[in-house]
């Protein structure tokens, strides 16, 4: 792959596409991991005006640190960017306490990135902005490990298109703070710093690979890649729902009784 082509084709697109909506600013929520730390250095680079916002909720202190690390590394190499950090925990604990007679874990996780969306769109609003997504392909387009209308509610996806190894490249080329880029992938969602690999069960070596076989529909003998390629299609297949429109009961073919 060739990551300053790649860095180029994206950061132009992402302009391009901003300067054609009319839009002034570029919003960016930020946590640390390279996928939002490569985001974000890419809107950076456009010129346009971008607002990244780091977002804690009873965040562990590992995780926000590298997430305000990243927010300065950016405000000190790029004067169109601002930082922001809104501590959403207090808010986060409200909503929980309304729901503390019926308690579920991964709903709570969930809503989390819901609350995290509506604040980057309640700052995108306000500033003429576009909220810039921050999922990779193997994630958002492979096994859909994204909220449904929180981290995958966006305007833009610019590296929808890019592998997780893509995405590691990039960083290394932009220089990114290493700590960044030999963080153990998570979400973040979770109180315990679960990561994606517990969650999900495969490495991301083993997803991408995984998914090409899909893709090309390749026959796969060996017992593992064969397990795993098993594993990958039934996380795809149970959040397909994320990935494809809303169903729409459509009245083409009602007809009155007869």
């Amino acid at each position: 792959m060739n990551a300053d082509q790649h860095i180029k084709t994206i950061s132009n697109w992402i302009n391009n596409y901003a300067r054609k909506s009319k839009c002034l600013t570029l919003v960016v929520g930020i946590s640390g991991g390279i996928d939002s730390s490569v985001v974000s250095t890419l809107c950076a680079m456009t010129g346009l005006s971008t607002i990244v916002v780091s977002m804690p909720i009873k965040q562990r202190r590992d995780l926000h640190k590298l997430s305000l690390a990243h927010g300065q590394w950016l405000t000190e190499r790029y004067d169109n960017v601002k930082h922001l950090t809104i501590n959403l925990t207090p808010t986060f604990n409200k909503f929980a306490e309304l729901f503390k007679d019926n308690e579920n874990m991964l709903a709570l996780a969930n809503s989390r990135s819901r609350l995290r969306m509506t604040t980057l769109y309640q700052i995108a609003q306000s500033n003429n902005g576009l909220v810039v997504g921050t999922g990779n392909r193997v994630e958002d387009f492979g096994v859909g490990f994204f909220t449904k209308y929180g981290d995958g509610g966006v305007d833009i996806s610019p590296i929808g298109d890019c592998s997780k190894t893509q995405v590691w490249a990039i960083g290394q080329r932009l220089e990114l703070l290493k700590d960044i880029i030999d963080a153990v992938p998570t979400d973040g969602l979770w109180d315990d710093g679960r990561t994606d690999e517990q969650q999900l069960g495969m490495s991301y070596a083993e997803l991408e690979l995984a998914m090409q076989q899909d893709e090309s529909n390749q026959r796969v003998v060996d017992a593992k890649p064969k397990q795993n390629l098993i594993k990958y299609r039934e996380i795809r297949s149970r959040n397909l729902h994320k990935m494809q429109a809303i169903p729409v009961c459509t009245l083409k073919n009602d007809r009155p009784d007869l």
